[in-house]
């Protein structure tokens, strides 16, 4: 069965709580949530998971492997009821007074497994910013370190879609899905994700949703998992369209 799960920002505790309301009110089939931790908010990932664990059947915090103290205990070590996380290695801080370490996903993976060997792990799988041979590279090394799983960067062209599947087939994947509404929107995702969008790409609302049901039907067809990451849009927008019946 495919556990879809919603992307939702940690901006605040209020704007956290009020956007799992949304989700829960407006799309039900969502299993679980993911959080991402974001540098310029003051509330972190496994702190978020507290407060929005009791809504959900699973929530999954992001661990940023450079932001991890090596003579500190793990984030989320006191979280009786964590389950999962999601290990990514994290962009240096705009802020260069801010500290971070000189670790690298298979370390904090390594450790998480040595010290919280309960936890299931996900690793990142980019297809964009590197060759698809040097990327294949990184999932086995992620794995041997301890991923038994993947949350991809979001695709955008059901054919990459396709292609990742062909590469990464036989292992535990959350396919990420997001929409790309207008062309600021398209060129922050090209600048800063080095993402490279079909030549026919349509940065419409209709066109992203359409998109969306695609994919979300060939996922299901694979018993693989998926997450939607519903950035600057509003969620009741979003999200209930890709119910609609065909």
């Amino acid at each position: 069965m495919t556990r879809i799960s919603i992307e939702l920002i940690p901006r605040n505790p209020e704007s956290l709580l009020a956007d799992t309301e949304i989700v829960k009110q407006c799309f039900p089939v969502a299993d679980t949530v993911n959080i991402p931790d974001l540098m310029r908010f003051p509330l972190r990932s496994w702190d978020a998971f507290e407060l929005v664990n009791p809504y959900f059947k699973h929530a999954i915090p992001h661990i940023r492997a450079i932001d991890v103290n090596p003579d500190a205990p793990l984030p989320g070590s006191n979280l009786k009821e964590l389950r999962e996380v999601l290990i990514i290695q994290g962009d240096p801080p705009s802020n260069a007074a801010r500290q971070i370490y000189p670790n690298t996903t298979e370390s904090i993976l390594r450790r998480y497994k040595k010290e919280l060997p309960h936890l299931t792990l996900y690793a990142a799988f980019d297809p964009y910013r590197r060759s698809p041979k040097e990327e294949l590279e990184h999932v086995q090394k992620k794995i041997e370190a301890g991923a038994s799983g993947f949350f991809t960067q979001p695709v955008f062209d059901l054919r990459m879609l396709e292609l990742c599947m062909d590469w990464l087939h036989g292992k535990n994947i959350f396919w990420g899905l997001s929409p790309v509404i207008g062309p600021k929107s398209r060129t922050f995702w090209e600048v800063t994700n080095h993402i490279v969008f079909p030549h026919d790409f349509n940065p419409t609302l209709e066109a992203n949703i359409a998109f969306c049901r695609a994919a979300l039907k060939r996922i299901k067809q694979t018993k693989s998992d998926v997450y939607i990451m519903p950035v600057r849009i509003k969620l009741q927008h979003f999200l209930p369209p890709l119910l609609a019946e065909e």
